[in-house]
């Protein structure tokens, strides 16, 4: 009788935990305005994050290629994010983590990237949903940037 009944708690806490994904992958736009002569860029990103200590830590690691007139560069992250659920559909999320941006003929430029993180989904199952990620960076030479990138998330189960 205790068998079964260790079992039927394990497989209800089994379900519950099942509406957390076991990684989030994060498509969209990446919009950024650099410090040097109030540069505007643009672009395509894309990121993956998963949770390394449940409701504490999350890494997600992404990039973007940004385009201005006459230029382009590539940037990649590693954030380190503390999650906050503000309901059992939306989160926040605020991190800290390294940078790269790499720009022909530049060279690549390692820097500090500050985020916000919010997640907005269709359900409680996280299957798809929304996001937007404003952030604040610096890198070598103490080049500043203010950027924001909103998207599609997918919960991958």
């Amino acid at each position: 009788m205790g068998l079964a009944l260790a079992l039927l708690v394990s497989s209800g806490t089994a379900s519950a935990e099942e509406k957390e994904p076991l990684a989030v992958i994060g498509l969209g736009a990446a919009f950024e305005r650099g410090s040097e002569a109030a540069q505007f860029s643009r672009g395509p990103s894309a990121a993956i994050e998963f949770s390394a200590i449940k409701d504490w830590l999350e890494i997600e690691v992404g990039g973007a290629k940004l385009f201005r007139r006459g230029h382009s560069e590539w940037e990649a992250e590693v954030v380190f994010r503390k999650p906050f659920d503000l309901s059992e559909t939306t989160e926040f999320m605020v991190g800290i983590g390294p940078t790269w941006t790499f720009a022909k003929g530049e060279g690549t430029k390692p820097g500090t990237t500050f985020m916000l993180d919010f997640m907005f989904w269709s359900s409680p199952e996280k299957k798809y949903g929304w996001f937007i990620e404003p952030s604040y960076s610096i890198s070598k030479g103490n080049e500043r940037s203010v950027s924001v990138s909103i998207g599609l998330l997918f919960g991958v189960h």
